[in-house]
């Protein structure tokens, strides 16, 4: 893969990259609409799915030059699959472990920058080739005294760029998922806590080892060990930790019985961090997942942790039981406390969307309904598909104000849709209380 030696940092200079790929998307639109013209249906359908291949492809190319918070996005929508366009899932997932390195000179350099010495200073062994790189920092091999360590690197600038990237996709954004008001502010504040949070290498490390301890008795669940010694506010040091990742493994796999002992593990991990830690991991996506050779499963990046505040928490899980669903009175009181309706509210909103909301809790909480549920169930993911091509087609919507719900609902929905997809790619049945198993024998 061809490697990069320098990165736009300026805001300027990201600008100016945004700018020529909106120059393409553009141009790829005009050749659209031209084909639109003198097409039949069949053509014309065609010719969107050429549209959506050729945008997809352009704005990954400007965004994996940028790097940074730029292609974090491109990251957290590659997992959106039931709302994005498949052209855009296929390109975008690139973006969780495959994007084009830095080159060996500016490896050393950067490791320079953040380190006070260079790579070979510090181990016995370093290869400037890295072996995966991502949207904030990409993977070396090295070893010291006979141990083999995985090295991140943090991306030159990248802290720095969060606010001026976030700024210039903020007017995209807001007419995306049609948000108006001041209190749309929220959202943005929250991922770009969020994304500074995991330029933070101190933080990272500190959140890895809290969590890393307090799950370590799930059964099938490995994690890496930490060097704070070896790592400094833009470089982590942990094992290497062998093993395929995740989609590679959901590729080949035809064996339901491991499919189900790693999704099992898979979701008692999350199930544990939620409703016992109260914080998890907030990024699951199968670049931060192995599978190693013993068919264990491997978390490897707690970069993007998310806390659970108790007054989001308690309404937002009520709201999966049936009975809370189907009782109009407590169903909107908890809707209000959510921050999904609004005091400012319409007679006409209301209506709207707790219709909405009912329609869709009913049916994305149905696995807490069960003991078992099987995530193989296309059923099950293809009324969710429905439900998303139907609300993005809805005229009405368009016309009400999406800022709806409490910040805390973007990082907890896009775990809850994340490992959702996971369990879906590895066709498992899951106990779905296990977890409390395993947190009484812990505590006794």
């Amino acid at each position: 893969m061809k490697t990069i030696d320098n990165i736009p940092t300026g805001k300027i200079s990201r600008a100016t990259q945004l700018v020529k790929t909106g120059v393409k998307v553009g141009g790829n639109y005009l050749k659209y609409y031209g084909e639109k013209l003198v097409s039949d249906s069949d053509g014309r359908e065609q010719a969107k799915e050429k549209l959506n291949e050729n945008n997809a492809g352009d704005i990954y190319d400007g965004l994996k030059n940028l790097k940074g918070s730029a292609l974090k996005v491109a990251q957290m929508l590659s997992m959106e699959k039931n709302i994005m366009p498949k052209a855009y899932v296929e390109k975008f997932s690139l973006a969780q472990f495959s994007v084009p390195p830095l080159s060996a000179p500016l490896v050393r350099k950067t490791f320079a920058r953040y380190f006070g010495m260079t790579p070979e200073d510090l181990f016995d062994t370093f290869d400037a080739h890295s072996v995966a790189a991502a949207s904030i920092g990409q993977v070396h091999r090295a070893s010291k005294n006979d141990v083999q360590f995985a090295v991140k690197i943090q991306y030159p600038g990248v802290a720095d760029s969060i606010s001026s990237d976030l700024a210039l996709v903020k007017p995209v954004a807001m007419k995306m998922f049609n948000l108006k008001g001041k209190d749309s502010e929220k959202f943005f504040q929250e991922i770009e806590g969020k994304l500074l949070e995991e330029t933070d290498y101190v933080l990272e490390v500190a959140q890895s080892k809290m969590i890393t301890e307090a799950c370590s008795h799930i059964p099938n669940l490995a994690f890496p060990r930490y060097y704070e010694t070896l790592s400094t506010d833009r470089i982590i040091t942990m094992d290497w930790m062998e093993g395929e990742h995740l989609s590679e493994f959901t590729a080949h796999n035809k064996d339901k019985e491991k499919g189900n002992l790693l999704g099992q593990a898979l979701w008692d991990f999350y199930m544990f961090q939620m409703h016992e830690l109260k914080q998890l991991h907030a990024d699951p996506h199968p670049g931060n997942f192995l599978v190693d050779k013993a068919g264990n499963l491997v978390a490897i990046d707690f970069g993007c942790v998310k806390q659970v505040p108790n007054e989001f928490y308690i309404p937002y899980f009520e709201l999966a039981k049936p009975e809370n669903i189907n009782n109009p009175r407590v169903f909107n009181e908890m809707l209000y406390e959510l921050e999904i309706l609004r005091d400012d509210d319409t007679e006409e909103e209301i209506r709207f969307f707790s219709a909405l909301f009912h329609e869709m809790l009913s049916l994305f909480t149905q696995p807490f309904h069960h003991e078992e549920f099987d995530f193989s169930d296309t059923e099950f993911f293809g009324k969710i598909a429905d439900l998303s091509e139907k609300y993005s087609k809805d005229t009405e919507l368009r016309k009400m104000n999406g800022n709806r719900g409490s910040k805390h609902f973007l990082y907890i929905n896009r775990t809850f849709f994340g490992l959702y997809n996971l369990l879906h790619d590895l066709g498992s049945t899951v106990t779905i209380h296990n977890y409390k198993n395993i947190a009484v024998k812990t505590l006794t």
